[in-house]
């Protein structure tokens, strides 16, 4: 099975285990500090978001934005995400492959893709980048967010394969064990596949988090 085809599953299993991660006592400063900036970020535009899974960031997001359009491969989560109270001319949810990203007719000068990033093979993400960049405006926001790697609230790295991508070993309530791509770049790593791609690009570093925020040159 490949990486791509065992995350998908995985996603799919882990539907209604998904927001749980969010539950953790010790981020939860963090959490209001990503809101507090996502709110603004994207106010008045309109967003195209990746990954969305359950629409958590979604919410985040829609009440300032213009329009929104989440996209995720999953129907399971995102029947989850329907099933919240987004008002429906503003709020579109759609299944799309993040990285088979289809032309809409929709234009957008804002992206968002949170906890994405880490899933992206190492020799995969100029190419994602690039492909992302070409759905949205020129001068578009963008902004991704995602995990810095905390000992003891991390799940351990279980193996580093020959191009330095890192996995970890999760367990679902269905008892299956799955191994599950996720990279913990650093700002420098960051910032340097923004290269040619970007303008105006800043990480901030929380203690859970890291965020990615540029304009698409």
């Amino acid at each position: 099975m490949s990486v791509e085809t065992s995350m998908v599953r995985y996603y799919a299993d882990r539907a209604k285990e998904y927001e749980r991660i969010y539950a953790k006592p010790e981020r939860r400063e963090d959490l209001h500090q990503l809101r507090d900036f996502l709110e603004p970020e994207f106010a008045g535009l309109c967003v195209l978001e990746l990954a969305c899974g359950t629409g958590y960031w979604t919410e985040v997001i829609a009440p300032a934005a213009k329009s929104v359009l989440a996209t995720d491969i999953n129907e399971e989560v995102l029947a989850i995400a329907r099933s919240k109270p987004f008002h429906p001319q503003k709020v579109v949810f759609r299944q799309a492959d993040g990285y088979r990203l289809p032309r809409f007719s929709e234009g957008f000068n804002g992206g968002l893709a949170a906890f994405w990033w880490s899933h992206v093979p190492r020799a995969r993400l100029h190419r994602f980048l690039q492909d992302f960049h070409l759905i949205l405006s020129p001068g578009a926001r963008v902004v991704f967010i995602d995990n810095i790697y905390v000992e003891g609230s991390s799940t351990p790295v279980s193996r580093t394969d020959a191009f330095g991508n890192t996995y970890q070993l999760r367990k679902l309530d269905d008892g299956s064990t799955h191994e599950v791509l996720k990279n913990f770049p650093s700002s420098g790593e960051l910032l340097a596949a923004m290269d040619g791609l970007a303008v105006e690009a800043q990480v901030r570093c929380l203690q859970y988090y890291w965020i990615l925020s540029y304009a698409v040159r």
